[in-house]
């Protein structure tokens, strides 16, 4: 299927947020509990009102829309914001629906986003089908740890 990629703007915040919030459920439904979808899903109000300053940036603020306009898919990078790992871009984000999977919209959306540029990312440990899709993309693991707040 193909995907229309373009940079993201304000306009953009609440068919992405109303996005991101379906690819959390999808992606971390099996670690985090129901109350927190939940929450995420009572604030999607605030959250578009929150991601309206972050879209308005040069920095790659990525949206995939399939065939009907819909978006499946964002991606996120910019300065890296470890200090242990200054001057090394960071891929903040990408998600796409699960419909999505397997289709190359993910390495679509690295590739527009990153291109080839050596850069950081965070995973969550326990999420294999992200981290084999990064390892695909030419990321490995470094042996940082964090926890997520």
């Amino acid at each position: 299927m193909p995907y229309r990629i373009g940079q993201a703007t304000p306009a953009d915040a609440e068919a992405i947020v109303r996005m991101h919030t379906a690819a959390h459920e999808e992606c971390y439904g099996h670690l985090l509990p129901s109350p927190f979808f939940a929450s995420r899903r009572n604030s999607i109000t605030e959250r578009v009102n929150q991601r309206r300053p972050f879209l308005d940036s040069k920095d790659p603020r990525l949206v995939a829309h399939d065939e009907a306009g819909t978006v499946v898919g964002v991606a996120n990078a910019g300065p890296g914001r470890d200090p242990d790992r200054a001057g090394i871009p960071e891929l903040y984000r990408i998600y796409t629906l699960s419909r999505a999977h397997g289709s190359g919209l993910g390495a679509q959306l690295i590739e527009a986003a990153i291109g080839d540029t050596p850069t950081n990312l965070w995973v969550f440990e326990d999420i294999p089908r992200a981290r084999a899709f990064y390892q695909k993309s030419g990321f490995s693991p470094d042996g940082a740890q964090a926890v997520a707040t």
